[in-house]
């Protein structure tokens, strides 16, 4: 049976008989026939579609096709939390109103998202031996209150943010859990949904819970039913998280949580206090002792790198009491549970017994460099409290990922609006990148007039950041300034360091202030969300943001009309895991420039010039304050990879800030 999205998309179907404003995008119709052919014949394949072709339609609407009429069961992944969103709250509701088919689609969530109602009572029976904050109280109360009128029974269902030890004490856990055993089985929600996940046509995830699942599967075990089909929108972030989840992450801080859980010295309260087992917290004194000893040497090591993020290119040598203290105090907690009758706080023991050996396996494998090919650094911040973070990630994602995944899955389709590099677009970096040699691929345009919509100015006259980044970053200033005066605010200024986007905002506040145009700096401490709001209730106003704000922030409209980047956003070479990774190419004889750094900027470049047009009716300009998009033979690529719109090249000096505006005197 051939599916046919046209019959929902296409000129007569389902869409246009419902919206009589609706167009049909061929964009859109050619990426679904090619969604569609993917999943019948499998095999895979790499879409790059622009902004407004309508991509989670394209995809969704053959997988719902696949899901009922050929029985397949498709995972869709994203990368952000607001396009899950969307994908829930508004695409498949509407799809379902309008599509004869009937389906379910449901959102997978970690089980450590969802209330265990047993851990709950546990929770409030042993309060008193547990917190000491009257907050946690109050919180604790108030979850139970919740806990009998929430539809989902997840934290996102909650009205305030939880203290993690509130939540730590009444989560769903793997190890942690009675099953058919428990007293509240039947009521409980994490079952409740796993039950939806298993008879489900079509699953929505993140890609952190999908690569998490993936590495489970390794082991054996995993968080989703057995797919057919998975389809990663956002798939230029594939990389990056694979990275994130399939490593060792570690700190001092995460540590001693870990162990006031068990035990807190100061307050004398915890969970070994509460069951009085006296050996198993004479032995979290003995772990925390070897903790301070550990995370003093392994901090010691670092101040001696003097850079913030040092990498560890041998196993390093220092004790492994920690590990040993930790494997003990395991022993301690399962021969204490033994002497507990109930089976609901025997597991809590066994559970937490369970967290204190894994956490030694992490100790063990990060300084013995146990997994191989995988790169290993430590970080650290002072503050109050000195932070000394361990982390190791694979140097290649790609084997892992090509053997759990694309030998293991009839057809994976991959879509984002950045996937390609250069004219003619290509898809050799990410495909090598994520380790998929063999896939369809098709680069779509979008269907927004560029050409009238957008225009790119490039500013010539400032000094070469590489070769004279002082002298860069003080005319860069005046830079900003004059191609904000263009729009009276109404811009985002995207950096590529957090001490470049300070140093601007705390130079151009005087000048802004003038001007009565409001800024909202990255950094200042207002979360992302509230950012873009206040932006968007501001028409006169400007957004200094880093890394973030590159991608994944929707603001159509007049709000927006520019966006200024301030450099070519190349990774900072000095990372280990970069590093590492450009040491590889080379190693091979590569180029690393060449292979690595260039298509990874391009692809942010171009996400960031993403940001500007949105809809049909947007209007602005993109301003690249960086002159080697010019001067060097690399510029080009960077360029010929951007919509085709007008080039503007600016040619006048910036080496002071516009003058005051028209009607203000001087």
């Amino acid at each position: 049976m051939a599916l046919d999205p046209a019959a929902i998309l296409g000129p007569d179907g389902a869409v246009a008989r419902r919206l009589p404003s609706y167009e049909v995008r061929d964009e859109q119709l050619r990426m679904a026939d090619a969604v569609a052919r993917s999943i019948e014949k499998g095999g895979h394949l790499m879409v790059e579609a622009g902004t407004g072709v309508g991509k989670s339609f394209a995809y969704l609407v053959p997988a719902i096709l696949a899901a009922v009429e050929l029985k397949k069961k498709v995972v869709v992944s994203t990368h952000t939390i607001a396009l899950q969103e969307q994908l829930l709250r508004k695409d498949v509701p509407f799809l379902r109103s309008i599509m004869p088919q009937e389906f379910t689609a449901v959102l997978v969530k970690g089980r450590g998202n969802y209330v265990s109602l047993r851990r709950m009572d546990v929770a409030a029976s042993r309060a008193g031996s547990t917190f000491h904050k009257p907050e946690e109280f109050d919180q604790l109360a108030e979850m139970r209150f919740w806990a009998g009128k929430t539809q989902d029974g997840t934290r996102s269902d909650l009205d305030f943010k939880p203290l993690p030890s509130v939540w730590d004490a009444v989560q769903s856990e793997n190890g942690n859990c009675l099953g058919r055993e428990c007293p509240r089985h039947k009521e409980c929600f994490y079952f409740q949904a796993r039950r939806r996940v298993w008879t489900a046509n079509i699953l929505i995830v993140n890609h952190a819970l999908f690569v998490s699942d993936l590495a489970m599967r390794a082991s054996g075990y995993g968080l989703l039913p057995e797919y057919d089909v998975a389809i990663f929108d956002e798939a230029h972030t594939l990389e990056a998280v694979a990275g994130e989840h399939l490593g060792i992450q570690l700190s001092n801080v995460g540590v001693d949580y870990t162990l006031s859980r068990l035990y807190n010295e100061r307050t004398k309260k915890g969970s070994l206090a509460f069951y009085g087992l006296s050996d198993a917290v004479a032995q979290v004194r003995r772990a925390r002792t070897a903790a301070e000893d550990f995370f003093e040497a392994v901090g010691q090591w670092h101040a001696r790198q003097s850079t913030p993020t040092a990498r560890v290119r041998r196993p390093m040598e220092v004790s492994l009491a920690l590990a040993e203290e930790l494997r003990k105090l395991s022993t301690a907690i399962d021969r204490g549970a033994e002497s507990i009758e109930s089976a609901e706080h025997h597991i809590e023991l066994s559970s937490a017994g369970e967290r204190c050996e894994a956490l030694a396996d992490q100790v063990q494998g990060w300084v013995r460099q146990g997994i191989e090919q995988q790169v290993y650094w430590v970080e650290s911040e002072s503050g109050p409290r000195r932070r000394v973070r361990l982390a190791s990630a694979p140097l290649d994602v790609g084997p892992t990922l090509r053997k759990l995944l694309f030998e293991q899955t009839p057809t994976c389709v991959l879509t984002s609006a950045t996937l390609c590099v250069g004219s003619p677009p290509k898809f050799d970096f990410l495909k090598a990148r994520l380790g998929l040699t063999r896939a369809e691929t098709l680069a779509l345009g979008s269907p927004f007039d560029y050409p009238k919509q957008a225009e790119i100015h490039v500013a010539r006259n400032l000094p070469d950041p590489s070769t004279q980044p002082l002298d860069f970053e003080r005319d860069v200033i005046a830079a900003i300034a004059f191609y904000l005066e263009r729009s009276q605010g109404k811009a985002f200024v995207l950096f590529t360091s957090y001490k470049m986007l300070e140093a601007a905002a705390r130079a151009l506040t005087p000048w802004l202030a003038e001007r009565n145009i409001a800024v909202f700096a990255q950094g200042d401490g207002l979360p992302r969300s509230k950012m873009v709001e206040a932006f968007k209730s501001d028409l006169n106003s400007v957004i200094f943001g880093a890394d973030s704000f590159w991608q994944g922030v929707d603001v159509p409209g007049e709000s927006l009309s520019n966006v200024i980047i301030v450099r070519l956003p190349f990774s900072v070479p000095s990372h280990p895991l970069l590093e590492a990774r450009l040491e590889e190419i080379r190693k091979r004889g590569g180029n690393p420039f060449v292979e690595y750094q260039i298509p990874e900027a391009v692809i942010k470049l171009k996400q960031g010039f993403g940001r500007l047009i949105r809809t049909r009716t947007d209007r602005g300009i993109v301003a690249i304050l960086d002159p080697r998009v010019l001067t060097k033979p690399y510029g080009k690529t960077f360029l010929s990879s951007l919509p085709e719109c007008p080039r503007i090249v600016d040619t006048q000096t910036f080496d002071r800030l516009p003058g005051p505006s028209p009607g203000r005197s001087a």
